[in-house]
């Protein structure tokens, strides 16, 4: 997938050049009113979001439309999904104080002197904006793989360099984002949303279940904790035949998530049955690559349980 992240300065007009870019490169444009209404119709108008788990809402709306499209979202912070997504391009855009105030004079109409406390006002709320998702005032430099001034070039010039650096780093040659890559993206968001309550409607049937390891029971009291439906080793996948085309061995993946369409295996054995498993894996892999399998060793696991406050939870009996 290609997803072009673009940002800036209140009253650089970043808004234009992340609409002519999207236009240019027949991208999608992603920008912050259809993201609202996005999250409206996915959680009701009078859902509310905290500010720090607004990322991983709109994380989890651009996974599910990367599928289908390359994008170009257009936000303040918008850089923060970088992370998340691979193929992408962070472009900030920048001006000094006196080209932003003439812009949203022509833009609002306004005065110099109400346009003045307007840019007081926009760039604190930005900074506030940007203390709550990433725990700074400002943005650093190295958040952004394009920093393009408003000072020096007007929004076709920006655009330019936009273009040029999606076809120097080949980004729509990209394939579109995988179902199994989007499935394991909305597990790991599905998690994160829910700590802030936000959870998808209708509950969750807790079924009644014999594990063979104690953290598979840790592991299924944490999907029902956020509301995700599972199931326990469904369905054995045969590996391995004999020379008379008998089954000689199976694997049987942990969990299920019918949800995501997502296979999950826990691995936190000693290290001569993670290798005899990793085995398996490979090979469930190679003959059945359409699954979508996602392992999680044993750091992967305690990370889980430190992290999703698991070790304040004790498991049921």
């Amino acid at each position: 997938m290609a997803l072009i992240a673009v940002s800036g300065q209140p009253g650089c007009r970043f808004e234009e050049v992340a609409r002519i870019s999207a236009h240019r490169l027949g991208f999608e444009l992603v920008n912050e009113s259809r993201i609202h209404s996005l999250i409206e119709r996915e959680f009701g108008a009078d859902a509310e979001v905290p500010q720090k788990a607004r990322p991983d809402l709109v994380a989890s709306i651009l996974a599910r439309l990367a599928t289908a499209h390359h994008m170009v979202y257009c936000a303040a912070g918008a850089e923060m999904l970088s992370r998340q997504f691979p193929g992408t391009l962070r472009v900030h855009v920048v001006a000094p104080d006196s080209v932003r105030i003439g812009n949203l004079m022509l833009d609002r109409r306004l005065e110099r002197p109400a346009v003045r406390q307007l840019l007081r006002e926009l760039d604190a709320a930005q900074r506030a904006q940007y203390k709550s998702t990433s725990g700074r005032a400002t943005a650093l430099p190295h958040w952004f793989d394009l920093i393009l001034n408003a000072e020096s070039m007007d929004s076709e010039q920006m655009v330019e360099m936009i273009q040029g650096s999606v076809g120097a780093l080949g980004l729509k040659e990209r394939g579109f984002l995988s179902a199994a890559a989007e499935a394991q993206i909305q597990f790991q968001i599905r998690l994160r949303l829910a700590r802030h309550g936000i959870v998808p409607p209708g509950a969750v049937r807790l079924p009644d279940k014999t594990f063979a390891h104690p953290s598979e029971r840790i592991f299924a009291n944490l999907l029902d904790f956020y509301r995700i439906a599972w199931e326990y080793e469904p369905r054995s996948f045969p590996v391995q035949w004999d020379a008379e085309g008998r089954i000689s061995e199976s694997f049987t993946p942990d969990f299920y998530l019918a949800e995501f369409d997502l296979y999950v295996e826990l691995t936190t054995m000693k290290q001569s049955l993670v290798t005899r498993k990793n085995r398996k894996i490979r090979l469930l892999r190679e003959l059945y690559p359409h699954l979508s399998v996602q392992i999680f060793y044993q750091k992967d696991f305690e990370n889980l349980i430190f992290k999703y406050g698991l070790a304040e939870r004790p498991a049921k009996v």
